[in-house]
């Protein structure tokens, strides 16, 4: 039944470019006299230098970074410095400029109920002990004191928890 369908469409599409076409033809003037008496007029040769867009992008640059040297962060596990089960990295913050400013952490709970989003600053967690994807960041700060910030809600002011005196505040940008 679909393809009967596209058949009809099909045709009715053909059919009124047809006639469009042909209307189009009608519908120009005949060249005056004058002009087919007319000779013929010698245009220069068109130019073989090649022109380049003026917005053309230059090529991206590319770097090349080691498999030991950098890691990525979402989804990873975040223990504290007495191996306490803080909960898992499940966003990065950065600021207007893009410089990174804090996490998100979804701490708490068991296999995600009851879990809440907590944000803590960047500067408080450690990324040395890194080496494969099993492997967790440390975040300088205890259990208790993770458990007692307010929860992170999307679209509103955050609060940020971080080592002692680490963060500084977020300059307005106008």
């Amino acid at each position: 039944m679909r393809s009967a369908g596209w058949l009809v469409m099909s045709v009715a599409i053909v059919a009124g470019l047809t006639v469009a076409v042909s209307r189009a033809a009608e519908e120009q003037p005949a060249a005056a006299p004058s002009e087919a008496n007319a000779p013929a007029t010698v245009q220069p040769p068109a130019s073989t230098v090649p022109v380049t867009p003026k917005d053309a992008a230059p090529p991206p640059s590319v770097t090349i970074i080691g498999a030991s040297d950098a890691h990525g962060v979402l989804g990873r596990d975040v223990r504290s410095a007495a191996d306490e089960d803080m909960g898992r990295i499940v966003d990065v913050v950065v600021d207007r400029t893009g410089h990174v400013r804090a996490a998100v952490i979804d701490f708490g709970g068991f296999l995600g109920v009851g879990s809440r989003k907590i944000v803590v600053d960047w500067n408080a967690m450690r990324f040395g002990k890194i080496a494969n994807k099993k492997d967790s960041i440390t975040l300088e700060l205890t259990k208790a004191q993770v458990a007692a910030a307010p929860e992170y809600k999307e679209d509103t002011p955050m609060v940020v928890l971080g080592a002692s005196g680490s963060l500084q505040p977020l300059q307005a940008i106008q």
